[in-house]
Order: structure tokens, then C-alpha cells, then sequence
């Protein structure tokens, strides 16, 4: 294996697209005559709002030329609290590694890449959601479940 981790910039962007779409497909079980070309517009626009005003960072995961990974974060703003006196939030997401790459570090070391990056931001305030097959990835890396949050379901 000869593995490298790029930071994705919007040269990446049709690749971060698919690749959006490629995970969301695998975390909510969605088969492939789903249509996801509202999602993926979405995305892609995402994509270039946020990899030029610095609100998003992905790294792209190749052996060789093959793609075979990648993981991002989202970086934004609430109201300052007692626990987050500068209001900064992060928000890991779209961790992916392909099947046959699974088990060998790559989804840890991308994860700590994302994290280092965040905190050289100044942000501690950093949350994910975790599949089942994901989950002992975080956990192992530190991260805690959270018991105190809600949602609104639509």
C-alpha cells in the first residue's frame, strides 16, 4: 500500500460530491434506484461554499491513484455557553473507508487529522454522529455518548 491523505480543496469538489452521496447511501441503507440528485446539488453547493470560506475541511484518503477514503469537518457558530465560552462548534462527518481498506488505521488517522486541524482553530467543542460500525472508532479515540440532546423529528 502506498497511501496518501490530501487535504481536498474545490479542485475535489465532484469527487466530495459522490462521495457524500456514496455515504449517506451506506449509513441510511438506501439502495442505488433511490434518487439522491437533490441531495447531491445540495452537496455540491455545500462543498463550494464551505471549502472557500474555510467552514469545511475533508481530506481525501488514495493508495496509489484509487480513492478509498475520505473524512470531513464542519465548522460553525452558536450562542457562547459556560462550556464553550467562544460559541465554536465542530461537527465530524462523511468518515468513509472502502471495505477492502477497513481495520488498518486509515478512518483513526484521518480522524485525528480532522481533530488537529480543529483544534489548531481553537475549537474543543467537537461532536459526530456514530453508526454502529463506526462507533468503536470514537470510542476508542476518546469520544463519549452524549445523553442531554433532543431532535425535533419532521
Amino acid at each position: 500500500m502506498n497511501l496518501t491523505y490530501k487535504r481536498a480543496t474545490i479542485e475535489d469538489i465532484d469527487l466530495l460530491t459522490e462521495t457524500r452521496i456514496e455515504v449517506l447511501r451506506a449509513a441510511n441503507k438506501l439502495s442505488d434506484d433511490i434518487d439522491m440528485s437533490k441531495v447531491e446539488k445540495q452537496s455540491y453547493d455545500y462543498y463550494k461554499k464551505a471549502l472557500c470560506d474555510g467552514t469545511h475541511i475533508a481530506y481525501l484518503i488514495f493508495d496509489e491513484n484509487y480513492f478509498i477514503g475520505t473524512g470531513g469537518v464542519s465548522f460553525f457558530q452558536v450562542m457562547p455557553t459556560y462550556h464553550n465560552p467562544s460559541g465554536k462548534k465542530a461537527y465530524i462527518m462523511n468518515m468513509y473507508t472502502h471495505p477492502n481498506y477497513r481495520r488498518m488505521g486509515i478512518a483513526y488517522k484521518t480522524l485525528d487529522m480532522l481533530i488537529s486541524d480543529t483544534k489548531c482553530k481553537g475549537i474543543t467543542s467537537i461532536f459526530l454522529e456514530a453508526t454502529a460500525m463506526g462507533r468503536p472508532l470514537y470510542e476508542k479515540y476518546g469520544f463519549v455518548k452524549m445523553n442531554d440532546e433532543m431532535e425535533l423529528p419532521e
